[in-house]
């Protein structure tokens, strides 16, 4: 019989769900408060936990933050149990490593359909683990295959334009990898300014920091327009990265190529002129976006200004100056280049 941890504050609600749970054949432990739950979770080792969100003492993501951090209850699937519905809520308990989430209130069906589902997951993922070679993982042998396993194992998830995948300061429990669209990472300067460190496109991964430590994100990251992403859990990432040493040097030369290119874009920003750098960074743009240099593109002028490390008002005049000389055209916010080659002489 699997045993099922129930973490709520409400003494109705933690009761009546009991009840369903023990129906449905499951042994369930109780806990009114986040504090006696993370006890409960050392003294039980439950196959899984349900944890509302707000509750006194310590909250559900205290929780979640304390079973995760631990070798001996990480693997225990989580899902949170709340009222609140927001989009940014859902995908904060999602980045810090739930496995589920269900807003109240719930019917019967939903409850047990997550709680069956999860710990099947959890099946598989054991019996994997007990092979010396898991075979899907052992299978993968360069980063093509990696992002074939990103698609294959991880979450698909979609982003409306101008919305946050992840903010500076959130844990960084999961990894991803774009399948359509744009994505720029950005951070605020002393004098709380918008600096844009990173543009990344289609194919691209997304959300590194360490693999060894769940670290705050260190950087915001938003769609800069429609985008689809598909992610896995950090940990899932190291199992491979410790089966597969072509894969880890792959990436590593990978990692290693964006930080060239982030110092190339940082000694630009600082020592090159206004015009060298809007030049670099509209051909930047085409290039990300993956569109050949005759169609234009639609992009925000301060979009543009934070990448090149420039004020608008720079930026703005820049463009008027490329318009003039026939390297652009410009129609309201699309750019259309004209003259590419005059704008890689600049670079």
């Amino acid at each position: 019989m699997k045993t099922i941890l129930l973490i709520e504050d409400d003494t109705a609600l933690r009761e009546n769900t009991a009840e369903l749970l023990e129906l449905s054949g499951y042994k369930v432990e109780t806990a009114p408060n986040g504090r006696i739950g993370i006890e409960k979770v050392k003294q039980t080792s439950p196959d899984i936990i349900i944890c509302d969100i707000m509750m006194p003492e310590i909250d559900g993501y205290g929780v979640l933050e304390a079973v995760t951090s631990h070798e001996s209850s990480a693997h225990i699937p989580f899902i949170f149990l709340s009222a609140k519905t927001e989009h940014k809520e859902i995908r904060k308990g999602m980045d810090m490593g739930a496995d589920d989430y269900l807003t109240k209130p719930f019917d019967e069906e939903e409850l047990i359909s997550a709680v069956e589902s999860r710990l099947a997951k959890a099946q598989i993922i054991a019996s994997r683990e007990k092979a010396v070679a898991p075979e899907n993982e052992e299978s993968l042998r360069n980063l093509n295959q990696l992002k074939n396993y990103f698609c294959d194992e991880g979450e698909e998830i979609s982003f409306k334009k101008g919305e946050e995948i992840y903010r500076e300061g959130d844990h960084s429990n999961r990894l991803y990898l774009i399948l359509k669209g744009v994505v720029k990472t950005h951070t605020m300067d002393h004098n709380a300014k918008e600096l844009i460190t990173g543009l990344y496109k289609a194919d691209d991964f997304l959300g590194f920091t360490t693999f060894d430590e769940i670290i705050p994100y260190y950087e915001t990251a938003t769609a800069v327009e429609n985008s689809d992403l598909v992610g896995i859990p950090k940990k899932q990432l190291v199992e491979i990265l410790k089966n597969s040493q072509e894969i880890s040097l792959e990436l590593m030369n990978l990692l290693s190529d964006n930080l060239s290119e982030i110092k190339k874009q940082l000694l630009r920003m600082a020592y090159s002129s206004v015009r060298k750098k809007t030049a670099a960074t509209i051909l930047q743009f085409v290039e990300v976006m993956d569109v050949a240099p005759e169609v234009p593109i639609r992009i925000s002028r301060s979009d543009l200004a934070t990448t090149a490390g420039i004020a608008t008002e720079s930026l703005i005049r820049t463009l008027s100056d490329f318009k003039r000389d026939g390297l652009i055209d410009i129609e309201g916010r699309n750019i259309h280049i004209v003259n590419p080659e005059g704008l890689r002489q600049m670079e």
